[in-house]
């Protein structure tokens, strides 16, 4: 990290919008490990400057359904293990106050958020544990159907007829919004994306998303999406996963990434861009082999991990952006969201 980009970040609220950690967190724990954050993560977070990270609560599909909501207590349940244990470095952050709390504290702020509503299964009443356990993002779906809603899928994938969100899915929105958590509409298919913004009447964000105009896959966003969010008041968390930043290996680069920072800015405004990195190097190693060889694409992270941060800033001011403009890009975009 260069003077520069270590002055700025010390200086900067850095959050970012979508990282699946507490899965392997739950895992590693499962083994007899303690303090996996501290010792496996905060150095990542510290070098790179990041403050907060949206930590989601992702259930593998072998567990479903039935195992959907011990898996998503679980994987809670070692959170706040972890921050028992590393109280000086951890905290939980329940809305964009703490967050400015956790880096006046020189700690790592860890925001709750549901990706994909399995562990609700169809009791709208467990919503509100969830809120109450400090759930405060919920991405209705991930790529696949559930009770709320049809996923958008990574590749072209033979499916029957599409939905949009279902009757179920309405109440859980309402409910959801009623409760105080934000609507994420990350992996949601077309047909459910506008039913949201038919639907909701808050800012809705889509913690981990790119430019489908750069990147054709439908996990990405049309313009009419990106700017249909930018209404909402919402924000996009931009993803570096290779099959959502380039069509191929080889145009999946930083440079790339960076070019959907720029797209989205000028097609939604730079209020309504942030990071959601969605960095999933680290879970690669609870993916069979047999599984990693059915993708057309093996995925991989186009930045090297949380301690790339300032060298993402460097390509970014080289690119004219100011820091007014980054602050709002690395943080205070997506704590809006989270203001109450």
């Amino acid at each position: 990290m260069n003077k520069l980009s270590a002055n700025f970040l010390h200086n900067t609220l850095v959050i970012d919008g979508h990282f699946d950690l507490l899965m392997d967190v739950q895992i590693q724990r499962e083994q007899g490990r303690t303090k996996v954050i501290e010792t496996d993560y905060f150095p990542r977070f510290v070098e790179g400057g990041v403050n907060v990270i949206v930590a989601s609560l992702f259930v593998d599909s072998s567990f479903l359904p039935e195992m959907g909501l011990r898996k998503a207590l679980g994987q809670i349940s070692a959170l706040y293990e972890e921050v028992n244990e590393s109280p000086d470095k951890l905290m939980i952050c329940l809305n964009g106050e703490d967050m400015n709390r956790a880096k006046q504290s020189n700690k790592i702020g860890f925001l709750l958020s549901i990706e994909g509503a399995e562990p609700i299964g169809t009791d709208l009443s467990l919503l509100r544990v969830f809120f109450e356990l400090g759930v405060r993002n919920l991405g209705l779906v991930w790529s696949r159907r559930n009770a709320v809603g049809d996923g958008s899928f990574f590749y072209p994938t033979k499916e029957g007829k599409k939905g949009g969100i279902s009757s179920f899915g309405v109440k859980v929105i309402e409910e959801a919004e009623k409760l105080g958590i934000t609507i994420d509409v990350s992996h949601l298919n077309d047909e459910g994306f506008w039913d949201v913004i038919d639907i909701a009447t808050r800012p809705v964000i889509a913690s981990h998303s790119n430019a489908r105009s750069i990147c054709s896959t439908m996990r990405n966003l049309t313009d009419e999406q990106i700017k249909a969010i930018a209404t909402t008041n919402g924000v996009i968390g931009v993803n570096a996963a290779s099959m959502l930043v380039g069509n191929d290996d080889e145009s999946s680069t930083l440079e790339q990434l960076m070019s959907h920072i720029d797209h989205l800015v000028s097609v939604a405004g730079i209020q309504h861009v942030g990071l959601g990195l969605d960095l999933c190097e680290d879970f690669m190693k609870y993916v069979s082999p047999d599984v990693l060889a059915s993708f057309p694409r093996k995925p991989f992270d186009v930045v090297s991990g949380h301690r790339s941060i300032p060298q993402l800033v460097e390509g970014l001011v080289k690119r004219g952006y100011s820091k007014n403009e980054l602050e709002a890009l690395l943080g205070t975009n997506i704590q809006r969201i989270f203001l109450r």
